[in-house]
């Protein structure tokens, strides 16, 4: 084993922070810059953005791992020192993937017991010409904390409100915004949400934690965002009806709706409240769900494989999907099981080993140290913090490299000022997670004009959540509203 003379551990409660003094801070930089060059490389120079194929942003971490590891060996730190640091970030994270993989079986059998369906169904009812845009919000948001995607939001119920909506005479740009503030909305309030699994796991908390946590700046955002479309409904003629009733009539044919269904949302609910562990209450939500699709809907589990129990298991481990007579409904009818949380997973396992290998070489603590010779109040690191994420869904176009990539380089800044970690958390989500869609080039943005059929430039400024959100975690850091310090919990 090499010594590693430069090297010491300064203990903050149960994380270590490596402190390598022969690194100088521009070789703490150069995995970071290298990684964001190979990541732009990827972005504008690689047709369909797979330059490694499906998992590219996976293996570009790694290599970034590998150009950490070369700086590390360059300033005399063992091996061994970096993958214990790997190490440690990977148990870190044992219990947040744990819950993705719980997440992914809740999806497929929410589905297949047609606790979705029926949120969607009921969800649909509450269009009313005179509200139609805060009516819209309300439905994405809905369906999207159901569903925990904004993109399949989007992809299905957005489309058929852009379609409504445009018959009414309303500015599509409108419709949009509405749909894509309640989708995103709803997207970081869903335990569903992959984003709103990678943020905690991230920044080192749970995930009802940093649900409740976020709750305090996200509720005030979208109720401003509902008054503001009330407005402009008060202000706006609309002309025709919202037709809904074929969508009605796909669902009510497919599937055997019934208000008894929401007994399985409601019930995972009440165990959050009572502060079940995560497990327990989404490991519950699956079993209830289990029960009540053998009660209500034996068609749908025959149509799907040759035996109900059979059915039950596919949707828990891989991919469903239940065709309707309505194509619009397809893609939202469909979900991937565990096996559709793998993505997300290996990106957790391949941030952990970045950053492990950050860790490890002393590289963190070096930049962190810099921050806050930067930040030296606490706004200033949550300002550091919105610009980071801002910087990387405007440079590396991807939100969820937007969470990874601040979350892990931030942690211990945050853990340094004394600050709680579902403050890191929720500025992740508030600035990474929805700001995605406002940029054109970034995969949401792109994603979602594409399925809308409308421009960034005509929705951006009517996506007031998303633009928002920003805004209001930065208010709060300012006047000190609501902001947990290790000593609160």
């Amino acid at each position: 084993m090499q010594e590693n003379d430069g090297l010491n551990e300064i203990k903050i409660e149960d994380q270590k922070i490596i402190d390598n003094k022969e690194l100088s801070f521009f070789e703490a930089l150069i995995p970071v810059v290298i990684l964001m060059a190979m990541l732009a490389y990827n972005i504008f120079f690689v047709e369909d953005q797979e330059w490694f194929g499906g998992y590219t942003n996976q293996i570009i971490l790694l290599l970034g791992g590998g150009v950490a590891a070369a700086v590390g060996f360059f300033n005399k730190v063992s091996l061994s020192v970096m993958l214990k640091e790997v190490w440690e970030n990977l148990k870190s994270v044992f219990v947040p993937i744990m819950i993705l993989f719980l997440v992914g079986a809740l999806a497929g059998t929410w589905l297949v017991s047609g606790v979705i369906p029926a949120m969607v169904y009921y969800g649909l009812q509450v269009l009313s010409p005179e509200i139609f845009l805060p009516a819209s919000v309300i439905i994405a948001a809905v369906i999207s904390i159901a569903t925990g995607s904004s993109w399949t939001t989007s992809a299905t119920v957005g489309i058929a409100l852009v379609g409504i909506g445009t018959a009414l005479g309303i500015n599509p740009g409108m419709i949009a915004g509405a749909v894509i503030s309640g989708a995103y909305f709803g997207d970081k309030m869903s335990p569903l949400s992959d984003t709103t699994n990678l943020a905690p796991a991230m920044a080192g908390t749970d995930l009802f934690t940093h649900i409740k946590y976020m709750a305090i700046t996200t509720v005030p955002t979208i109720i401003i965002t509902l008054i503001v479309f009330g407005i402009i409904s008060f202000n706006i003629d609309t002309t025709g009806s919202a037709d809904i009733s074929n969508l009605l009539a796909s669902i009510d044919h497919t599937f055997n709706i019934s208000p008894w269904l929401f007994l399985v949302p409601v019930g995972v609910v009440a165990l959050i409240l009572l502060k079940t562990k995560p497990l327990v209450a989404l490991a519950s939500g699956i079993l209830l769900a289990i029960i009540f699709a053998f009660v209500f809907q034996g068609n749908i589990l025959e149509g799907l494989s040759q035996s109900k129990f059979s059915a039950i298991i596919n949707s828990i481990f891989t991919e469903t999907s239940i065709v309707t007579d309505n194509e619009k409904l397809n893609d939202l009818f469909s979900a991937g099981g565990m096996e559709g949380m793998l993505w997300t997973i290996y990106l957790i396992i391949c941030a952990m080993v970045f950053g492990g290998i950050m860790d490890g070489i002393g590289a963190l603590s070096r930049i962190t140290k810099a921050l806050l010779s930067i930040a030296t109040s606490i706004f200033g690191l949550f300002a550091s913090t919105v610009l980071s994420c801002l910087g990387l869904n405007l440079i590396a176009s991807d939100q969820y490299l937007a969470i990874v990539i601040p979350g892990k380089m931030f942690k211990k800044a945050y853990e340094d000022k004394g600050l709680a970690p579902e403050n890191l958390s929720r500025t992740l989500e508030d600035a990474g997670t929805v700001t995605s869609v406002l940029i054109p080039w970034n995969t949401c943005g792109a994603y979602q004009s594409g399925v809308l059929g409308v421009g960034v430039g005509e929705y951006i400024g009517y996506a007031i959540f998303n633009w928002l959100s920003p805004f209001t975690t930065l208010l709060f850091a300012a006047l000190n509203l609501k902001i947990k310090m290790l000593k609160d919990k």
